[in-house]
């Protein structure tokens, strides 16, 4: 672990990892006993978000594949079999595409970052167009059985306006 002082830093506290060390940026005119509290804050702040980036879904294709299937169960009686799911490069105007033909589920990289809960909407999104190719009512009324789904999309669009990503919504 490394501390660095700033003079210039006024108020706050910022860590990263920097290979194997993990950085905390501080104040110079901090004590000791504040220097040990939020070092230890900001370990703690940057293990529970490494944690959640080494989530099983983000992993691999194989895990992708069994959140599926969870999310199957769940939302669509078991009936929504992929026959892939994986994740792909960042594609440039979607999050995720389906081909129900070949029951193929790509999904972006972008997406290994959002919290759980945001994959989890986008995956049941796809997953509703294994049935339901067109964005029409029937297909909305499905993917919305799950509750997050407008939190999930003001997510995502926050996130594509943020970025400079112009992603539709509308297309997944």
């Amino acid at each position: 672990m490394e501390v660095r002082r700033s003079k210039r830093r006024k108020r706050t506290v910022t860590a990263y990892r920097d290979g194997d060390t993990l950085v905390v940026l501080i104040p110079a005119r901090m004590t000791r006993a504040e220097e040990a509290h939020w070092v230890a804050e900001m370990q703690r702040k940057l293990q529970r978000t490494e944690s959640k980036r080494a989530a099983p879904s983000r992993q691999s294709d194989a895990a992708l594949v069994a959140r599926c299937a969870v999310l199957s169960a769940r939302y669509f009686d078991g009936k929504a079999n992929p026959a892939t799911v994986r994740w792909v490069p960042p594609m440039r105007t979607r999050w995720a595409s389906c081909t129900p033909v070949d029951a193929s589920i790509r999904v972006s990289e972008r997406l290994r970052d959002v919290p759980s809960w945001v994959l989890d909407y986008v995956l049941v999104h796809e997953l509703a167009h294994l049935d339901i190719p067109e964005h029409n009512a029937r297909f909305w009324a499905r993917v919305r059985k799950y509750p997050k789904t407008e939190r999930a999309i003001g997510y995502l669009e926050g996130l594509s306006a943020a970025a400079g990503w112009g992603i539709d919504m509308e297309e997944g």
